[in-house]
């Protein structure tokens, strides 16, 4: 189910979501250009995409699908590992950059509710709510090891030459392999294994 059929019941809760979910992933693929940048890789700086600038980070058919099937995606930020010194701990680190600030941003909307302790049924109890959920959502689902997924780039940052270029090949399938195994409840397993990581980090965090 997309986020249109919500618009049409709830488009309050509707806004406070696409808002949460927008600056969830716009995070996320900010993350990767900065620390790609931090190593080295000016890329996503030149292409004006280190910016909190929906308009840079939306790609128009991600969009779409968001709305009316409830899965979609954003530009992804342009790295060149080739200016980057180690490639090998460069990929990792690259990759492992937004998983690692949707879980902070997730740590920091779950304290700021425990902290202020909104109502759970007000607009900022809501989006706290719906901030920290997507925000590990996209952390557990990114570390799934199939590509173009973050979790399959860091994955190879530990792999050999030829076992990086085995996964490689399958790149220009994933997308399709991704939505299949979505559609067909095998990554649900995945997902839930990853988020109990995140949650348990988290929450280790907190207490």
């Amino acid at each position: 189910m997309g986020l249109i059929n919500l618009l049409l019941k709830d488009p309050i809760t509707f806004v406070i979501l696409a808002i949460a979910l927008l600056y969830s992933i716009i995070f996320h693929e900010l993350a990767h250009g900065w620390v790609a940048f931090q190593m080295g890789d000016s890329t996503a700086k030149y292409m004006g995409r280190l910016t909190l600038n929906p308009l840079s980070h939306l790609d128009l058919l991600g969009t779409l699908m968001l709305l009316f099937v409830g899965f979609g995606w954003a530009k992804p930020v342009p790295i060149n590992m080739n200016y980057i010194r180690n490639k090998r701990s460069g990929l990792i680190l690259v990759s492992c950059a937004g998983i690692i600030a949707n879980t902070i941003l997730a740590f920091i909307a779950l304290l700021v509710f425990r902290l202020i302790s909104p109502s759970p049924s007000g607009s900022i109890g809501l989006f706290l709510y719906y901030f920290a959920q997507i925000n590990i959502i996209l952390a557990a689902f990114n570390l799934i090891p199939i590509p173009p997924l973050d979790g399959a780039k860091i994955l190879m940052g530990f792999l050999s030459p030829r076992a990086q270029y085995a996964l490689l090949r399958l790149e220009p399938y994933g997308f399709f392999i991704i939505i299949a195994l979505l559609f067909a409840g095998a990554l649900d397993p995945i997902i839930r294994f990853f988020r109990w990581i995140i949650l348990t980090i988290i929450g280790f965090l907190l207490f």
